[in-house]
């Protein structure tokens, strides 16, 4: 069986290593917000090419952070993508902000930027853009609008760690981004963990204050903050697997690079990248649509290749916004109803590629 991903064989390369960092971690004997959680926000944000990094428990409050640190709350609506992870949503609505959904550019699954315009309103207080599966969004034009509107622009960048857009990271393309380091992500922690990079010194206070229950110091809360630490122990692992970042994403290149090269069936539709910069993409997941997800899948699964489903309902068909499941986005409804995520990971060998795109290449639609 060829696996979707084997996140056991990907951390195990560096045991060695992340054992030191828990021996060290262990030897130091602070627990909460001490050196590892310093270090790692001092070397992420310089990876991205931020002034500050704040270490948070999950991408969730990440993003939920950001809302709360730039004061948007009840009354404020958020422009945010049709076609994401409903986590990017939740954060809007956990804040008392309402979602506003606008639908992707069906070439590249981000949000449209012609389409953003029409959705703005007197009450829009920023655009939140999701860097989906690994691919950077087209930002110049969204800033102009933001910029127009004077909106706030903040990035979920949980799936393109280490991407690029015209030569500059996520992670500092707007006021505030988010990311988790869930443990499939390309930078995956061994458990939850998360993080906000931003430039604004005040900005940066605050989040820090609101990630500790509103506080810089012991017993003295300026916010009703909550409690929403990067542990110790994850940063210290985290600091092992950024060293490996760039290599990883480099590998996961030349996957992808390979069945975006030898895929050649005309009932499946290959991913585009934005731009000509192959940096431009991290390849979180590779996902191809097709008329017949079912049948594929279960074709390949029979192949002995393991396949997921990113994602199979739209936020707007959920249950939790069932207010909203009469509504139609076209768009988002033809991606979530097509899209197949294929084999794809550092660890994964040009071997198995083949015998992916192999079999894609034989799959018929009559099977």
């Amino acid at each position: 069986m060829i696996p979707f991903l084997d996140l056991k064989k990907i951390n195990l390369q560096y045991r060695e290593e992340i054992s030191e960092s828990i021996d060290r971690f262990l030897d130091s004997g602070w627990y909460i917000l001490g050196k590892e959680v310093e270090e790692f926000e001092e070397q992420f944000a310089a990876f991205c090419g931020t002034k500050h990094c704040v270490g948070v428990a999950n991408g969730l409050d990440a993003l939920i952070l950001i809302l709360q640190a730039y004061g948007i709350g009840k009354g404020d609506q958020v422009i945010v993508p049709s076609n994401t992870y409903i986590a990017t949503i939740l954060s809007i609505s956990a804040v008392g902000a309402t979602p506003i959904l606008v639908e992707p550019d069906l070439a590249t699954y981000n949000i449209d930027p012609a389409k953003i315009e029409e959705k703005i309103t007197s009450r829009t207080k920023a655009i939140m853009v999701v860097h989906l599966y690994g691919q950077s969004c087209d930002m110049n034009p969204i800033k102009e609008i933001a910029e127009k509107y004077n909106l706030k622009v903040f990035e979920d960048c949980a799936q393109a760690h280490g991407a690029k857009y015209m030569g500059q990271r996520v992670g500092n393309l707007s006021h505030a981004a988010a990311f988790s380091f869930y443990p499939g992500k390309n930078l995956g922690a061994l458990g939850d963990a998360g993080a906000v990079t931003v430039n604004d010194e005040e900005v940066y206070k605050k989040l820090r204050a609101l990630r500790n229950y509103g506080s810089h110091k012991k017993y003295e809360n300026i916010y009703r903050g909550t409690n929403s630490r990067l542990d110790e122990i994850q940063a210290a692992i985290l600091l092992v697997k950024l060293k490996h970042l760039e290599d990883e994403n480099r590998k996961r290149r030349i996957i992808a690079d390979y069945y975006s090269s030898h895929i050649n069936n005309k009932d499946i539709f290959l991913p585009k990248v934005l731009n000509s910069s192959p940096e431009s993409h991290v390849w979180h997941v590779y996902v191809i649509r097709t008329a017949s997800r079912e049948r594929l899948q279960d074709y390949l699964l029979k192949m002995g290749i393991q396949t997921l489903i990113h994602y199979p309902i739209p936020p707007h068909k959920q249950q939790a916004y069932s207010e909203w499941n009469d509504r139609h986005y076209p768009v988002s409804e033809k991606i979530h109803n097509e899209v197949l995520s294929l084999p794809i990971s550092p660890v994964m060998s040009l071997e198995d590629a083949a015998r992916v795109t192999e079999a894609l290449n034989e799959y018929k639609e009559a099977l």
